[in-house]
């Protein structure tokens, strides 16, 4: 393992470090046991060197594959068009074979010739596919179907500039529509077989979360077999997990699925259906939105009809057809999907209203989405998503194959037990420590239990600590002097904190804010009266925003949740990280919500277990953006008091990085001017 790691160090250019040799070690050995590993190693480390080597290791020795799944596209990028091609160059001769390596996304993410030649199904009367069209929309899919000449694989992301997901739509289809490799013309060309393909002869397969759940979700297989999954980002898992669980229904879809079976069916029974959808809609309308506890016996019996017509219309559509057209098979394959999620997510929501709290799986929301002045209004839509995916994770993976957790972020509180509880791992046993910190000689806790079905399931945590000395080189900043957040915008006192520290720091500056409207009010704010340029989340794409603000040292950029964990600025761009209160979610957050008051029916502390740990999840990861290199300064200014004087801000602190701290104003404005001299 050393000659390996040793090897593959020298091919990416770094320099290997204490904590990536333990996390490598800890990696291999929970391979070889079979038993999980939660390994926290901060940025710098080299944490995916760390966990790809004993994985590569072991996809040879074993002739199998393991599959990496991410939570960003960066990640992914970083790691098929760089980390893994010169592994591949350098290990390939000290293991005594080539490295085979891909990637592998939703069906949903790669183009479907098919489509392209016989257009979407609902789509079929417009005139989505005029190249003379002049509509937004008509433009995208225009370009679309040129792209298709030169691309060699379809995939979505490698379209640029983007494009909106209803344009995406009219030339891609999900798993359930699509007809199958064998039974479709374009089956042998087919870019989602051909990657599919790929993977399965591919010692490291890269994905993402979303498909990580989507291969435990559905009753088809999605990723090639393997017996080692390593999670990176894993403080996303369940985020990403409890969305591709989550089910929707609205008049528009049922529209959409009735339009699919029109020509397919009897007429009566689509009109049933569209009936169905129109009444849900009609009472839709007049409920209030947020979360629902109570199934009224108005939308009871609106749903029932609902799953009725649908089951009726997919009872009409009858077993597929082998011998039928591809053109057909098509159509029906559409309807029959759409069909099948309407049926399915009616009686999901008809099921989720349990009489006893603590019994519910599911929850239920109505979305009555906020519409800007001028445009057309979105209808309203029924959610329903899991309370909690614990269950889940731990038996389609943590009881299945060996997992791999890690993330510069897992310790809350300093424990590794927030987040372990969110994923279905077993409790830490009673006396255990807690505190990740003290596993300087090793692993900090482990766990074992054999839960409801039997399966033991062991896990250790490591936390490998991280190449930066906090308290040298950044300093936390606690305005306690401050009023506490209101509900009502940011008050005068924080817009002066702002602008105070901004000068002082000479711009520099990420803020990160709890809201977009937060963002917006200080941007418009302060603009006319710093004295270094300002940029706001929204004004362009983040990624051009991000780009600008790296290249001129004295810019700030404002913005909001995707800049909390999407910003890698090192060097002297970034001095300053404000952040303007703690980011609790919403009180009004229908799965939070959820899931606190589940916590509480079971006799635990719903605030804590939910609130308190994604706040704490969040402040890490924005704390996180501060230092990217060996050679960054600076501050972290939280402008919440509340970090100072609740009796939850020690759990809070204790998220952080150990930055020297302090609660006065002109030690920070200090500190920060030397530091903005310093960088010239």
């Amino acid at each position: 393992m050393a000659t390996l790691l040793a090897a593959a160090v020298e091919a990416i250019g770094g320099a290997e470090r204490p904590g990536q040799t333990k996390m490598a070690e800890a990696v291999r050995a929970a391979i070889e046991s079979g038993e999980h590993v939660a390994a926290q190693a901060g940025t710098g480390t080299g944490k995916s060197l760390a966990y790809l080597v004993p994985a590569i290791r072991h996809a040879v020795d074993k002739r199998t594959t393991v599959v990496v799944s991410t939570a960003t596209i960066a990640l992914q990028r970083q790691l098929v068009d760089r980390d893994l091609p010169r592994l591949a160059e350098a290990l390939g001769p000290l293991l005594g074979t080539e490295l085979k390596f891909a990637i592998l996304k939703g069906r949903r993410n790669y183009l479907c010739l098919h489509r392209v030649q016989t257009g979407a199904p609902e789509e079929e009367e417009g005139g989505l596919f005029d190249p003379q069209q002049l509509s937004s929309l008509g433009r995208q899919v225009k370009r679309l179907n040129e792209w298709v000449e030169e691309t060699t694989t379809g995939d979505r992301d490698e379209v640029v500039p983007g494009v909106s997901e209803q344009a995406w739509r009219q030339v891609a289809v999900s798993a359930k529509e699509c007809l199958g490799a064998q039974r479709c013309p374009h089956g042998t060309e087919c870019f989602a077989e051909l990657a599919r393909a790929q993977a399965g002869e591919a010692h490291i397969v890269v994905t993402n979360h979303a498909l990580l759940a989507i291969d435990a979700l559905e009753e088809f297989q999605v990723l090639p077999e393997h017996d080692v999954v390593v999670v990176d980002e894993a403080h996303e898992l369940v985020d990403r997990v409890t969305s591709v669980a989550t089910g929707e229904v609205s008049a528009a879809a049922v529209e959409t699925a009735a339009r699919r079976c029109g020509r397919l069916i009897e007429e009566g029974l689509a009109d049933r259906l569209k009936e169905a959808g129109e009444g849900l809609g009609v009472l839709l309308e007049d409920m209030p939105g947020g979360r629902m506890d109570v199934l009224s016996p108005a939308l009871g019996n609106s749903l029932a009809a609902l799953r009725d017509a649908a089951h009726a219309a997919v009872t009409a559509l009858g077993p597929e057809k082998k011998d039928n057209d591809p053109g057909d098979m098509a159509a029906r394959k559409a309807a029959r999907s759409s069909l099948e999620d309407v049926h399915d997510t009616a009686i999901r929501l008809l099921e989720a209203f349990q009489p006893e709290i603590a019994e519910r799986f599911d929850v239920v929301w109505l979305e009555k989405p906020f519409v800007p002045e001028g445009r057309p209004a979105r209808p309203p839509a029924l959610h329903v998503a899991p309370i909690g995916v614990g269950g889940l994770l731990r038996s389609t993976l943590f009881e299945e194959r060996t997992t791999v957790l890690t993330s510069a972020t897992l310790t809350l509180g300093g424990s590794f037990e927030p987040l372990a509880r969110q994923w279905g791992l077993p409790p830490l046993a009673e006396g255990a420590s807690r505190d990740a910190r003290t596993a300087a000689e090793g692993l900090a806790v482990t766990a074992t239990d054999k839960g409801e079905t039997g399966t033991k399931v062991t896990w250790s945590g490591l936390d490998v600590g991280s190449p930066f000395d906090h308290p040298k080189s950044g300093i936390l900043y606690v305005a306690r002097h401050l009023p506490q957040p209101g509900r009502d915008g940011l008050a005068d006192a924080y817009l002066t904190e702002i602008t105070e520290l901004i000068e002082a720091a000479g711009g520099r500056t990420l803020g990160l804010f709890s809201s977009m409207r937060a963002a917006r009010q200080a941007a418009d704010e302060l603009k006319d009266h710093l004295s270094h340029p300002l940029l706001c989340q929204g004004e362009d794409s983040t990624s051009q925003l991000v780009a600008r603000f790296a290249e001129d040292e004295r810019t700030s950029l404002f913005g909001t949740l995707s800049l909390w964990q999407g910003v890698d600025v090192p060097g002297p761009s970034l001095q300053l990280v404000i952040m303007d209160r703690i980011p609790f979610p919403r009180p009004d957050d229908p799965v939070s919500s959820a899931r606190s008051r589940a916590v509480a029916a079971k006799g635990g502390n719903g605030f804590m277990s939910v609130a308190a740990t994604h706040a704490a999840l969040l402040l890490a990861q924005g704390a996180g953006r501060l230092l990217r290199s060996m050679d960054d300064r600076g501050v972290v200014a939280v402008l919440d008091p509340r970090l100072a004087t609740a009796r939850y801000g020690g759990f809070l602190k204790n998220s952080l990085p150990p930055f020297w701290a302090t609660t006065d104003p002109e030690v920070v404005r200090g500190a920060l001017r030397r530091l903005d001299a310093a960088a010239g």
